[in-house]
């Protein structure tokens, strides 16, 4: 494992939970846009524990690399719905909010 894999895999797997974190507790600047977007509350909750399981298993993957594949490439997955979500609901300017997390955790597949 190189150093840059483990930088890389290691703020992927913060960005990811500080993600899951806001959308969990509810934080104002990650409700008003879902709503914005149409995303049912409903799956909220479902949503920010995906982002939640994928940052755990980017630092499970340090250890055991199949795991952070998985982990890696559902974020990535993860990351393109919601920049799909966003072009639906026309909201262009938004588009660069995923990103910020869909590129490190497409790094980590590229490192590992």
């Amino acid at each position: 494992m190189s150093t840059a894999h483990l930088v890389v895999t290691v703020v992927a797997a913060l960005l990811s939970g500080f993600s899951a974190y806001a959308l969990l507790s509810r934080a104002a600047f990650v409700v008003k846009p879902l709503t914005d977007y149409g995303v049912p509350e409903s799956w909220w909750t479902w949503l920010g524990l995906a982002k939640a399981a994928g940052a755990v298993g980017l630092v499970v993957g340090l250890f055991v690399p199949a795991i952070g594949i998985a982990a890696a490439i559902g974020l990535v997955l993860y990351y393109a719905g919601a920049v799909v979500t966003i072009v639906r609901a026309r909201y262009y300017a938004h588009i660069p909010f995923p990103l910020v997390y869909l590129v490190p955790a497409a790094a980590t597949l590229v490192l590992v």
